[in-house]
Parts: structure tokens; sequence; C-alpha cells
């Protein structure tokens, strides 16, 4: 009976952890160049969980595992702006950005310049080119940004975008909403720029919503099937001490 009670909270630990998953997912719904991410589960087998009161093999317990948070990187819709600083990358690459844990790596094009004349993230971050930050002065116009991350003004080229690229993305760590860490691209850069947008969540509001409910519901199921389990304890221990007695 400890077993079935331990399997039983072993799933809603795993549907917690779910749940802060899709939660998040939801409330980046509208974060431009945010990923969505996934929950994997396995089975996870207890070899020495077993009960010597009956006659037989060894009764292995079969516990949930949350094994790894994957991250959905399929494209969002592309939104077009008409700003000469947004960027969608067309392709699997990622825009390296200069932040003061290192560099990272994100999605997000909804760029600007800051009071120095460089180029950064809506958080303030240096958005790095293929020689280091890229940078304007006030006689700079006419901003371009061409298909391969080049970067020029009525002044000539002022850098290209460094697009990283890699193999297996899912070597990548997430950090907070939109940034990821890892090691330097290790894959040919095919990904493509389109100025003047900006690629948006590739979250699903339905999907997320529904999984939200299947969750919340299970977990409800499991919730009561403990109290019945507790209840049925209660009962052969009550049950127990009448013979006893």
């Amino acid at each position: 009976m400890e077993n079935a009670q331990l399997v039983t909270l072993s799933r809603q630990i795993a549907l917690q952890h779910q749940m802060d998953v899709v939660a998040n997912n939801m409330a980046n719904i509208n974060t431009t160049g945010f990923k969505a991410s996934d929950l994997m589960f396995e089975d996870y087998l207890m070899p020495v969980a077993r009960d010597n009161d009956f006659a037989g093999m060894d009764r292995r317990v079969h516990f949930t595992q949350d094994w790894t948070t994957m991250h959905d990187m399929s494209a969002g819709s592309v939104e077009q702006t008409g700003d000469p600083l947004d960027v969608a990358l067309m392709g699997d690459g990622f825009l390296t950005v200069d932040t003061p844990a290192g560099e990272r790596y994100t999605r997000a094009g909804a760029l600007t310049i800051d009071a120095n004349g460089t180029l950064v993230d809506l958080n303030g971050n240096p958005v790095l080119g293929t020689s280091g930050a890229i940078k304007f002065d006030d006689s700079d116009i006419d901003i371009t940004i061409g298909s391969d991350g080049t970067v020029a003004t009525n002044n000539g080229a002022k850098g290209k975008l460094a697009i990283a690229q890699f193999i297996d993305p899912q070597i990548l760590v997430r950090e907070g909403d939109n940034y990821f860490s890892g090691p330097a691209g290790n894959a040919p850069v095919t990904t493509r720029v389109m100025q003047g947008a900006i690629e948006r969540s590739n979250v699903s509001g339905v999907t997320e919503l529904t999984t939200m409910i299947r969750v919340q519901r299970a977990y409800q199921s499991l919730a009561s099937l403990m109290q019945k389990q507790d209840e049925l304890r209660g009962t052969a221990i009550q049950r127990l001490g009448e013979v006893r007695a």
C-alpha cells in the first residue's frame, strides 16, 4: 500500500512540474521569438522496492520520472513591422547577444540603438556582429540589413550579425524567457535574415490550454485515488484492531 502511494506521489510531482512548464509557455505567448518547452517523462523501475510477504519473484515498482525539458525550436509566425532595426531569422540560427553573464543566443529580433549608438536588444544587451558590437554614429541613416546579416547605412557597412547555428539545438540551456546558453555554434549557417519583421512566439494557446486542463484533471484524479488509499488503510487498521481485541 505504501508503494501505491509513492507511485501516485511521483506522478503528482511530475504533473506539478509539467504545469509549471505549461504556465510559463502561456505567460510568454506574446513574447517575441519565444520558444515553447515541453516536459519529457520516462518509466523508472525501482529495483529494491519489493514485498517479501508474497511468494514469487521480486515485484519491481514503476515510478514516474520527469526526465528532461525539451525545447520546441519550430518557427513562430513572422510579423511584418516595417521597423528597419527589426529582424526575423528564417532558419534555425540565433542572434548572438553580449550579456553581463557572457554570450547568449536568442531569436528575439526586436532591436534598437542605445544612447551610445550600439545595436542592442530590448533588454539593452549589445547584439554582436562577427567583429564585435555593431555601432552607429549621428550621421548614419537609411539602415539596411541584408539577408546574410550585413548591416549598412549611407556611410557604408557597419558589420555583419553573428548568427549561431547548432547541429542539435537541444544542447542549449534556457536562461530566462528568451536567452539560451551553450557552446559556440557548431553547424554551417544557412539562416537568412529578414529585415523589418519579427518572429512571434511559437506557443499555441489552444494546445497549452488543453494540456493545462488535462494535467489539472489528472492531478485531481490522483488526489482522489490517494484519499481512497488512506481510507482503505484506515479501514484495514480498524478491522485488524477489532480482530485482535
